[in-house]
């Protein structure tokens, strides 16, 4: 089981999986309430009266999540792992060019 969830995530060893999953689930936390405060800062708090709140706040979750991500990843020392995986997505959504020609 071990070695093959160190193959799913693409990591050398236990220790580098337990600090990914750390970053994971610290960049996820943070971002919901990074998102949540942000669109309370520019929007004022009538906005989570408003119809449209989830919405935006579901949208601004995703971006703030990559950010997020390759911040908390760097700290903890995993930089280049987790912009591997921040290439993958911005190649995907067509915002950066495949390095394979």
């Amino acid at each position: 089981m071990k070695n093959k969830l160190l193959k799913i995530f693409r990591v050398e060893n236990i220790y580098q999986l337990t600090i990914v999953f750390i970053v994971f689930g610290i960049t996820g936390s943070l971002s919901v309430v990074v998102g949540k405060f942000f669109l309370i800062f520019i929007f004022g708090e009538d906005l989570v009266n408003n119809e449209f709140y989830w919405l935006l706040r579901l949208i601004l979750i995703f971006p703030v999540y990559q950010v997020l991500l390759i911040i908390i990843g760097t700290l903890f020392g995993q930089f280049r792992y987790f912009w591997e995986i921040e290439k993958k997505i911005l190649i995907k959504m067509g915002l950066l060019k495949s390095s394979r020609s």
